[in-house]
């Protein structure tokens, strides 16, 4: 039964994309709180949700066509175009499905937009301080003319 399958991948996709919202929205409180000690790892966990779903996605579309053709479709047909085909409940289901999808999607999109944003923001400034250390090393030589320090000291905050 090709549309009981394909709501179960369904499922589990949600399931999934609601994981990876929670893992990126745990990314983000990481770069708020300016505690970069957890950030790599933060990040491999995103990315290791994001290998579940695509994993997920070849199931899919295989239970997507098995249904397609069970209501009578060609393969390859959207989810909305399964769901106007399929017989009650699931077309109503399968609506749902797709309403939930495009919302935890559009959650994702831009919850990712922001963390690249303040994750570049973060790379710039510390460009920025290490342009400074390196052309802050010129200075007055006893003379009074423009000279080399050599015995600066620099102290690095190791969240940089």
């Amino acid at each position: 039964m090709g549309l009981n399958e394909l709501s179960t991948v369904l499922w589990r996709e949600r399931e999934l994309l609601e994981m990876l919202l929670f893992k990126l929205e745990e990314e983000e409180l990481i770069l708020a709180s300016g505690r970069t000690r957890w950030i790599g790892r933060a990040t491999r966990e995103v990315e290791a949700v994001l290998e579940q779903i695509r994993g997920l996605e070849l199931g899919r579309a295989i239970e997507a066509d098995d249904a397609a053709r069970e209501v009578g479709i060609e393969e390859g047909a959207s989810l909305l175009e399964i769901a106007k085909a399929a017989p009650s409940p699931w077309n109503d289901l399968l609506r749902s499905h797709h309403v939930a999808l495009t919302d935890v999607t559009s959650q994702i999109d831009a919850l990712a937009h922001s963390n690249r944003d303040v994750l570049a923001q973060s790379v710039r400034a510390t460009q920025e301080a290490m342009v400074g250390v390196s052309n802050a090393s010129t200075t007055y030589d006893p003379k009074g003319g423009q000279g080399q320090r050599i015995d600066s000291a620099f102290l690095f905050d190791q969240a940089l």
